[in-house]
């Protein structure tokens, strides 16, 4: 039943994931403020846990992903991501929660690295750029939706659009076994090679490829960095809205009207950009990749740092949505860039290192970035901005945006 077009399954997938996952954020930070009652520490020590899952499975499940099929890594990895979501919503716990995270961590390392090398297989690195881009904004008009439909659930029950969301993504999973092709893949294992000595060999090969490439070693390092700033905000900024900034007192509206909106708005702008850079920008072109890339990293730091600074609801709100708008552009740039450097036979392990390199840095990054909100919320979302500075060193570098391959070792051969 592989019949599909990839491209077009690509962009279901996006939609479908997004309806999802907005159904699901819509409520899940008020969910663990207000029902499970979590402080800012175990908000971040949640993340911390999914970061340490994928620190240990991004490799391995990139390399089986390289070796045998990327579209099954991703079918399982949905699989997995759904059913987190739904224990969360049946068993409002810390401890619970943090078990779920578990399991969701091996599932976003099945689908990290795998979804993106699937793709850019079946349609071609010169094409991926764009499907990048039109991935995002599906995912915006498809999330857009899923904010509604999440507000609306939440207002009744606040587990509901979690659970519901969970569900969506294990029946996501099962509707790409049915329509998902895998026409560009080629196992990368031969028959005179035992599994084991085919996973050491992508392993290997992946490593060399990696260090033999400044730009994707400079891009790991960036993957730190932004790993570091990305979990204290991802995990603190509704408790900003909650707990510092407070929502306007007209209209009265119920906390998780006022987070859907303040997502939704953030949806409609980062389409709007995203839009704009598809008409203006030629995704082939390297050396404007990096000067918009360092761009995006001294806007996001500004924006983060005011936003923790913000005195009131209005600029909070406007930076967050500047923050918003810079990170939505942020990956597929950054993720075109990286693929312009990979060889196709070692992308998805390669990819799954630079997750890998994300997770780190969230671990690093994560617990600091909580125990500094125990004392004050603004501190951690100022100390996440400034965690971003580096990466302005690492972009401004100016390292050779355009490497000629090196051939690497073929998978299976002796050292």
């Amino acid at each position: 039943m592989y019949r599909l077009d990839a491209y077009r399954v690509y962009l279901f997938m996006g939609g479908l994931a997004s309806l999802a996952f907005s159904m699901i954020f819509t409520a899940l930070g008020v969910y663990y403020v207000q029902t499970v009652g979590m402080n800012p520490l175990q908000l971040v020590l949640v993340g911390t846990t999914i970061e340490a899952t994928i620190l240990l499975f991004e490799v391995p499940t990139g390399v089986v992903a390289d070796t045998y099929s990327r579209r099954l890594s991703v079918i399982i990895g949905f699989a997995l991501i759904g059913l987190c979501y739904v224990l969360q919503g049946f068993l409002p716990f810390f401890t619970a929660i943090l078990l779920a995270e578990l399991v969701r961590g091996v599932g976003e390392t099945f689908t990290s690295g795998a979804s993106d090398a699937w793709i850019a297989d079946e349609i071609g690195s010169e094409r991926v750029g764009r499907a990048y881009l039109r991935y995002g904004q599906v995912s915006r008009i498809a999330g857009f939706a899923g904010i509604g439909l999440g507000t609306g659930l939440a207002t009744a029950q606040l587990r509901l659009p979690v659970m519901l969301g969970g569900g969506l993504l294990i029946l996501l999973s099962g509707l790409l076994a049915l329509v998902m092709p895998e026409r560009g893949f080629h196992p990368t294992v031969h028959e005179n090679v035992t599994p084991w000595a085919g996973l050491r060999a992508i392993t290997r090969t992946g490593v060399q490829v990696v260090r033999g490439r400044p730009v994707v070693l400079m891009l790991l390092a960036v993957g730190v960095v932004f790993g570091a700033f990305s979990e204290g905000f991802d995990r603190l900024w509704e408790a900003h809205f909650l707990r510092t900034l407070a929502f306007p007192a007209w209209p009265a509206l119920p906390p998780v009207v006022w987070i859907g909106l303040i997502n939704a708005g953030s949806m409609v702008l980062g389409l709007a950009a995203s839009e704009a850079l598809i008409r203006r920008l030629d995704m082939a072109d390297s050396r404007r990749l990096h000067g918009l890339l360092f761009a995006i990293a001294a806007g996001l730091a500004v924006s983060v740092i005011t936003f923790g600074l913000a005195p009131g609801f209005g600029i909070g709100l406007a930076a967050f949505w500047a923050a918003g708008v810079l990170r939505s552009l942020q990956h597929p740039l950054a993720s075109t860039w990286l693929n312009q450097q990979l060889p196709s036979r070692v992308r998805a392990t390669v990819l799954s290192i630079y997750g890998q390199s994300d997770a780190l840095g969230q671990l690093a990054g994560g617990p600091a970035v909580g125990l500094v909100g125990l004392r004050s919320l603004r501190a951690a979302l100022v100390f996440s901005g400034v965690i971003l500075t580096p990466a302005l060193l690492l972009y401004g570098r100016g390292l050779p945006m355009n490497e000629v391959e090196q051939p690497a070792p073929a998978v299976g051969s002796g050292e």
